[in-house]
Order: structure tokens, then C-alpha cells, then sequence
């Protein structure tokens, strides 16, 4: 009998009391930016991780990836992404080589072993009025489009900007082997407390200053809370 494997989440940080990341809703961010002097070394973490951590849910889920359940009844789940029935948003603990698909029932093209997979880490360094930001990568989805997004924690809720301010340069393209890397600088210093997420296009297109439909055409990856 084929032995199952499992997922199991990467440790994080204490959460800072924030309910719904990628929802919308937040806590206010520090004032204080981020690097005003010196370099800081960063690692992503999976954003399934991440927003269940912020979100206090026991069982860690992916609620931009789903999966077949033939019970699954059509509904919007977290964060107010509409699915299909016949689908649930993804969980760790899922069996790896569960074929993953969008909000709509489209098959994307890989499983939940290849998903969670990835991994990155970010250099900040201030650079003029902002900072330059340099993101390694490795695992990602191969020849998979990416854009990296800054969010913007308020008490009215989260702000996503293309992380170079305007969606001209934040993009890239991974390699065959899923590796990455790219550089950007930002038009204003990195606010602490916010943070950076890697967004995949299941679409294989970048849209610009806007992130894409979540959970059918965007989808958030990783993200690393900034210090």
C-alpha cells in the first residue's frame, strides 16, 4: 500500500491580531519603516500558513487553491472567493498528489506537492526615498508568471500595490526549474508590520497595478511579514 505523505506547516512568528489578511480586513501598521539604515534578510513562509495563523483556524487551508469533494456545495468561502460545487478550498494535510484547480473548477495544471513546495527569501536594503528589494526563489510553479505586491495593514482594511508602485516591474516569469529571482525598488520606504506577497497568475498574465480575480486567476503563494 502506497504510504501517504503529509503536509505540515513551517513555524511562524507570533500573529499581530490580524483576522483576514487577503480579505481585507486588518490591524493599523507601524509608522516606522522598515530599514533606515541597515540591510535585513528575510524568509517567505506559505500564505496558506500564514493567513490560518492570522486567521485562528485550526486546520491549516489554502482558501485560494481547491480540490474535488464531490459534496462540496457551491459557495463563497474565506475571504469572500466564490467557488464552485464540487470543490473546497485545499487544506495542508491534504494528500501531496491531490490535483489542484481554481475557484471555477479549472484544473491547474499541478498538485499540492508542487504548491506548497515553494520557498523564497528577500534582501531589503534602503536605497534613495525607498528600498531595493531582491527575492530569490525556489520551487515555484515552472515557467510559472509571478508579481510581488506590498500590503498595507489598516484599521478600514488592506491595500495591495504592485510592489514597484505601478505593476511596470514587480512581474517575472520562473524558470524550468521553478527558480527565481528578481529585484525591484519601491517608491517609499517598507512600513513595518505590513508585507510582501508573491502572487502566481494561473492566467499566465500579469495584470498590471490590479492583482488578478482571486482564487480563479490569482493566486498568493508566499508572503513574509515585515519587521
Amino acid at each position: 500500500m502506497k504510504k501517504q505523505r503529509r503536509f505540515w506547516s513551517t513555524p511562524l512568528h507570533a500573529a499581530l491580531g490580524v483576522l483576514a489578511l487577503l480579505a481585507g480586513a486588518s490591524a493599523p501598521a507601524p509608522s516606522a519603516p522598515t530599514a533606515s539604515s541597515s540591510r535585513v534578510s528575510l524568509t517567505f513562509i506559505r500564505h496558506a500558513a500564514f493567513f490560518s495563523q492570522e486567521a485562528r483556524r485550526a486546520t491549516v487551508i489554502d482558501p485560494q487553491i481547491f480540490v474535488r469533494e464531490d459534496s462540496a456545495p457551491e459557495g463563497t468561502g474565506p475571504q469572500n472567493i466564490e467557488h464552485a460545487a464540487g470543490l473546497r478550498p485545499a487544506r495542508l494535510d491534504d494528500l501531496p498528489e491531490v490535483v489542484a484547480y481554481n475557484a471555477e473548477g479549472t484544473s491547474l495544471g499541478f498538485d499540492l506537492d508542487k504548491w506548497f513546495a515553494a520557498t523564497g527569501t528577500v534582501d531589503i536594503a534602503p536605497q534613495g526615498a525607498g528600498d531595493r528589494v531582491s527575492a530569490t526563489f525556489k520551487n515555484l510553479i515552472a515557467f510559472g508568471v509571478y508579481s510581488l505586491f506590498r500590503i498595507t495593514f489598516a484599521p478600514d482594511g488592506a491595500t495591495f500595490v504592485p510592489l514597484d508602485g505601478d505593476g511596470k516591474n514587480d512581474g517575472f516569469t520562473a524558470g524550468f526549474d521553478g527558480s527565481a529571482g528578481v529585484v525591484v525598488t519601491t517608491p517609499e520606504h517598507l512600513q513595518s508590520g505590513n508585507a510582501i506577497v508573491l502572487i502566481y497568475h494561473s492566467d499566465a498574465t500579469e495584470h498590471g497595478e490590479a492583482r488578478g480575480l482571486l482564487g480563479v486567476t490569482a493566486h498568493h503563494q508566499l508572503i513574509v511579514r515585515l519587521p
